[in-house]
């Protein structure tokens, strides 16, 4: 047994068909059919019946002036369509320049780390390397290097630079 819904002024009761309907309707004129000799509908033939609204004379006018547009309206939308158009493009290719830098600087930044990291692993090799002991032995038994005196050490004032040049004989 089928259940359609179908729409018609009739009210609820019995069909032309002999058909029992039920009166339980989502709107006006709507009811539903059960039974499985339902005419079919014809959703085309109702789109063309359906009645055509008629537009009042303010509607019609108003349609007349948004079809006619003058050259004046046409131009200044012609020329804020192609301000638009060059700045958009102008950003667009801003962003392309932004990406492909974000993108050198990504690299540059991984091979920096890289760099960082052999220079650490090379002076920790060095360091590790080097025997200070070995080394004061040889300056002190084999070179005949001593420890500085009291009067041997010179404080010279600096002007804030690391280092001091010497351009006359130390006192």
């Amino acid at each position: 047994m089928s259940t359609r819904y179908e729409r018609s002024g009739r009210a609820h009761g019995r069909t032309g068909n002999g058909q029992r309907s039920y009166g339980r309707s989502g709107g006006y004129g709507e009811y539903y059919i059960d039974g499985s000799a339902v005419r079919k509908i014809d959703v085309r033939r109702e789109i063309d019946e359906a009645p055509l609204k008629r537009t009042s004379a303010v509607v019609r006018r108003n349609r007349e002036k948004a079809v006619h547009m003058n050259i004046g309206y046409v131009l200044f939308l012609a020329a804020g369509l192609c301000a638009a158009s060059v700045i958009l493009i102008g950003y667009i290719r801003l962003q392309a320049e932004n990406t492909v830098m974000l993108e050198n600087i990504a690299k540059k930044e991984s091979t920096l780390n890289s760099m960082k990291m052999e220079n650490d692993e090379e002076y920790s090799r060095i360091i590790s390397s080097v025997d200070l002991e070995y080394i004061k032995d040889v300056a002190i038994n084999q070179l005949g290097m001593r420890y500085a005196e009291e009067g041997q050490i010179v404080e010279v004032e600096t002007q804030g630079d690391d280092y001091v040049r010497q351009h006359q004989k130390m006192p």
